[in-house]
């Protein structure tokens, strides 16, 4: 349907452009589907005469305009990477700016291949495509066998000769070559001939005529090269210093033919692995430019959003630039084109040509024939047999499979036999074309066909538009751009409101998967290994909006788990102390300082949250809940509550236990957009459900938080990791128990130690607290915001061994520290090293500083304990 409807509104038309052509497949493909691979390669230097033996001053200058090589020439030079297409040459192209070529402009030269008495002879024109800096300047203008030749060839007039057939042989097919050379000087000298005519003129030598293309590239070479027209340079510049490796001194000629050994881009198909020939054929377009119009539009309005923003860059730039797009290929990889072909008829029942039926489906397609061929059959009476039997006349249109090497004979055999079945018919056979759709065509179909469209179905009603699509840098023109065309197109409205671009993934030193590297990390195995929670736990919490890449590893997916692990025992530690949730929705009644404080910091978990996915900042969102659970609800609420669980008063038992049940949950529906398979399991194993997880109401909390237990509950928190903080670097043995001295405090905060003294003494591994007014003789101080906190350590640490150790690690990250910003402040370094390593560079520096920051504390408090 989408087909006939732009076919009829002659947006879809057959014609004949160059296009990605895979040789081993026999099928036009898309960019996607080709893969440019860095190869080693060869660059040919040769000879075009000027015809007539017409003679130029060739002049070279230096950037200052002094001359630094002066000579008369009979030739162009050029230089080609692919001289077998040299016989499908239409003109030489130089820059217009090109002062050493601008005496020959508008001349002809001859091409240095085929026999010599038929060489062809092609225009010397000027183009912006040639850049004069590269190679001699001048550009061979092959049209029909490379996308940059094609855009001179279209702008310039030039004709665009096909050398090769389908499987990229060279073409054997065609008249004798003197003739068809014949026909292209006839071009050049002004005849016209049709696009049709001119692809099937064979411009390939007999010589060479169903050769590979390779073997032909050899032996045009070969050729060219025995005739004395290849550029010939000194043997002992670097140039072709390849060419006399390994050879003896007598054995290396004065001069080499100039062919540079160098790398270049060659393009592969992803599924054939062979090289790909840019091939001027005849396929099936879609003027993309006029749908690109509206689709622009809608992003540049609002309509649709791309996050991040400056992708919209790269939608713009593609769809300003679109061309015609080829929707056909040649393999049964989609859906068959809807255009049937039947016999054009001149004179009589005869027919020279093919005319085209297009339908959604083949009876409409026979009433358009029969609507055709009635009025042309009734037309030539001398068909019927009798006369009168015009107005009983009945036209039979069916589908037969016509040889389309020979569609005349094909047609008239098929007419012939079912005129011999049914004689009071006229028989009409139509073929259908053989050509399927690209898939990406049917892929822009996807946000409506899938509901049911064209029927005005309720899912199509309810979900289109959708709110957000998520997909990759890669395709935002192959499908993203393409879905927005279509939906506009047949929709009236965008296909979404959102285009969420996520980033690559690679490996963990930030390089591109390849198989070659052995670096692919294979996610069915990390899944096999680590779970699919831990899989995408390492994945979102990497997905951060300005980089284009996510570096994964065995490691991430490790961290992933091992956060699995910490939530699963969690809720094991919550199950074996009768935390048994009922309802999630409802926000437990509270009295204990700790569980209005586990209460308020859970709102602002959801509120963090709420906020990142809303925003589509995923890593964000993971940061955010993986902070919650696992150093807010298992590593402090779970250590807070247990003299509440496990002490005598009843009452604090069961409104902890409810608590804690509902914190939990709360901690299961913020991770199941991330983890589904490990918080719908623990949340079917905690609580008597009505719905499952997925079906549960995301929270909506509000203004919860306790300000008063925020205070209390924050004070206790940084208490104690300070405490250990200090034990830590001031090197104090984990099992050792210190002492705590409390000075210059307020009441309040008096108050609040002694309220959470166990719970200081026991997580702080204290051996006792107290209050006073002296600071004791060698201690290390906490500053708190209105008292002190003092950790007597004279005698229990050895303070010099301690000052050493922390000297030698402070000089060390100090030297780190120089190393980084000396690589980060050279130019050179960042001018050619990858994004993504200099990232790893900085994040380094960052490290290294407050690592030295820390130690360089750590010092500051020694040097008071003398």
């Amino acid at each position: 349907k989408v087909f006939v409807d732009l076919y009829n509104k002659s947006l879809i038309y057959r014609g004949k452009r160059l296009v990605n052509w895979d040789p081993k497949f026999e099928t036009a493909i898309s960019d996607l589907e080709v893969e440019s691979t860095e190869v080693d390669g060869h660059m040919w230097h040769f000879k075009y005469p000027l015809a007539g033996g017409a003679t130029y001053e060739y002049v070279e200058k230096d950037e200052d305009g002094n001359v630094t090589l002066r000579e008369t020439r009979d030739y162009i030079s050029i230089a080609t990477t692919r001289p077998e297409t040299m016989l499908g040459d239409g003109a030489v192209a130089v820059h217009p700016s090109d002062e050493r070529y601008a005496p020959i402009v508008g001349k002809l030269c001859e091409i240095p291949v085929g026999p010599k008495e038929h060489r062809r002879l092609i225009p010397i024109i000027t183009d912006e495509y040639p850049d004069p800096n590269f190679g001699s300047g001048a550009v061979k203008i092959t049209g029909a066998h490379d996308f940059n030749d094609y855009g001179v060839a279209k702008r310039g007039g030039i004709p665009c000769y096909r050398l090769m057939a389908m499987d990229a042989s060279m073409r054997a097919d065609g008249a004798p070559y003197a003739e068809e050379a014949a026909k292209a000087q006839a071009i050049v000298e002004g005849a016209k001939f049709s696009e049709n005519e001119i692809d099937a003129i064979n411009l390939v030598p007999e010589e060479y005529r169903g050769l590979d293309r390779y073997e032909a590239r050899k032996r045009v070479v070969a050729d060219i090269t025995a005739e004395g027209l290849a550029v010939m340079i000194p043997s002992d510049h670097p140039e072709v210093a390849w060419q006399i490796k390994g050879k003896e001194e007598d054995e290396i000629p004065a001069k080499l033919p100039m062919i540079e050994s160098k790398k270049i881009m060659q393009p592969f198909g992803d599924r054939s692995k062979v090289v790909i020939e840019p091939m001027l054929t005849d396929q099936w377009f879609l003027d993309a430019e006029k749908l690109a119009i509206p689709a622009t539009e809608a992003v540049r309005s609002g309509k649709t959003k791309f996050v991040p923003e400056n992708w919209d860059k790269t939608y713009y730039n593609w769809m300003e630039n679109i061309e015609p797009w080829c929707i056909s290929r040649q393999l049964w990889w989609g859906h068959q084109i809807p255009v049937w072909y039947g016999p054009r008829f001149d004179d009589g029942f005869y027919f020279s040509d093919r005319i085209a039926f297009c339908g959604a489906t083949f009876d409409e397609v026979a009433a358009k024939a029969e609507a055709y061929y009635r009025p042309i059959i009734e037309e030539n009476e001398r068909m019927l047999r009798d006369a009168s039997e015009k107005q009983h006349l009945e036209v039979d249109v069916y589908e037969w499979a016509i040889d389309p090497s020979d569609p005349q004979t094909g047609a008239e055999e098929a007419w012939n036999a079912r005129t011999d079945a049914t004689p009071s018919k006229v028989h009409i056979p139509l073929e259908r074309d053989p050509d399927v759709l690209d898939t990406w065509f049917s892929s822009a179909l996807w946000p409506f066909s899938t509901l049911g469209w064209p029927d005005k179905t309720a899912e199509l009603d309810r979900y289109y538009k959708t709110d957000v699509l998520i997909t990759g840098f890669d395709i935002i023109f192959f499908w993203v751009a393409r879905m927005m065309m279509q939906g506009i197109e047949f929709m009236d409205e965008v296909p979404f409101d959102d285009v969420y671009i996520n980033s690559i993934v690679v490996d963990k030193n930030g390089k591109k998967m390849s198989k070659s590297l052995g670096n692919i990390l294979d996610p069915l195995e990390l899944i096999d290994e680590f779970g699919a929670d831990a899989t995408r736990f390492a994945l979102a919490s990497q997905e951060v909006q300005s980089r284009r890449t996510l570096r994964m590893s065995n490691q991430a997916a490790e961290g992933g788990q091992r956060f699995g692990t910490k939530l699963w025992n969690a809720a094991r530690f919550a199950e074996m102390n009768g935390c048994k949730s009922n309802d999630s929705s409802q926000i437990p009644v509270a009295k204990q300082v700790v569980n209005r404080w586990i209460i308020g910091e859970t709102a602002r978990a959801v509120d963090k949250v709420s906020a990142a996915l809303t925003a589509y900042r995923f890593n964000d969102a993971a940061s955010a809940i993986y902070d919650h659970v696992w150093k807010v609800f298992c590593d402090w609420y779970v250590e807070f509550s247990k003299p509440l669980l496990q002490g005598e008063d009843e009452a604090a038992k069961a409104e902890t236990q409810a608590v804690m049940a509902w914190a939990l949950d709360q901690c299961l529906i913020l991770l199941h957009p991330i983890m589904p398979f490990i918080t719908e399991e623990l949340w079917e194993a905690t609580g008597d459900r009505k719905n499952s997880l997925m079906l549960t109401a995301w929270p909506e909390l509000g203004g919860v938080a306790d300000a008063e237990a925020d205070r209390e509950m924050g004070w206790v928190i940084r208490l104690i990791e300070e405490i250990r903080s200090v034990r830590s670097e001031m090197g104090v043995p984990p099992g050792a128990h210190i002492d705590l001295v409390l000075t210059d405090y307020s009441q309040s905060t008096a108050m609040c130690l002694y309220r959470n003294a166990n719970l200081v003494q026991r997580l702080a591994r204290l051996s006792s607290i107290a209050a006073s007014e002296e600071t004791p003789e060698g201690s290390v101080t906490i500053a708190l915001e209105d008292s002190s906190a003092n950790l007597p350590l004279k005698g229990i640490i050895d303070v010099a061994a301690e000052k050493a150790r922390l000297d030698k690690a402070h000089g060390k990250a100090a030297k780190e520290i120089k190393g980084l910003e000396g690589k980060l402040n050279n130019q050179g370094f960042l001018a050619k090293a990858p994004e993504e390593v200099i990232e790893e560079q900085r994040d380094r520096l960052a490290t290294a500083h407050a690592e030295a920051a820390r130690l360089a504390q750590a010092l500051d408090r020694l040097a008071h304990l003398g």
